[in-house]
């Protein structure tokens, strides 16, 4: 069980700080976290017992560290699918996942697939822009919260030019 004050990772939202842990007035006996997005307004309510959507500690610094630490052994083979429809349920599932060597991985490939793409006079597709940015969200804010970097991008491609 999680703290008041503990920072967590909440599904597809991103990290949110938990603000409090009560039974609402529903006559029922079951505890709610309160979240708060710390990068988005609004509060959520989930049940303290696990369900559906994921709820996970936010990394800690060493962890984000070593996390970064890989990004130069980390193959980023573009995703290919027969559909977009197929593709796009590839993304969404490393989404849901919430796996950040997942995530970070499909933030390298969609980059990598960026370049190919440039170098035929070709734009990067809408799908694979929009599955990026929402990765690049949800790595990027659990990684600065863990590192106290607030333009984590900058850092990245300051220190591994191929990743951006």
């Amino acid at each position: 069980m999680y703290q008041i004050g503990d920072l967590v990772v909440y599904g597809s939202i991103g990290v949110c700080r938990i603000i409090d842990i009560s039974c609402p007035n529903t006559g029922s006996q079951k505890q709610f976290y309160s979240l708060a997005p710390l990068y988005q307004s609004g509060t959520i309510f989930t049940p303290v017992e696990p369900g559906k959507v994921a709820l996970r500690s936010a990394m800690t610094t060493e962890e984000a560290t070593a996390l970064l630490e890989q990004i130069p052994s980390i193959h980023a083979e573009i995703y290919k699918e027969r559909t977009l429809q197929q593709l796009a349920h590839k993304y969404q599932s490393i989404i849901q996942s919430g796996d950040a060597l997942q995530l970070l991985t499909l933030i390298l490939s969609v980059a990598r697939k960026r370049r190919e793409s440039e170098a035929q006079g070709r734009r990067l597709g809408m799908l694979d822009e929009r599955f990026c940015k929402q990765a690049e969200r949800l790595l990027y804010g659990e990684l600065s919260v863990s590192l106290d970097i607030p333009d984590l991008p900058a850092y990245i491609a300051a220190r591994i030019p191929e990743a951006s």
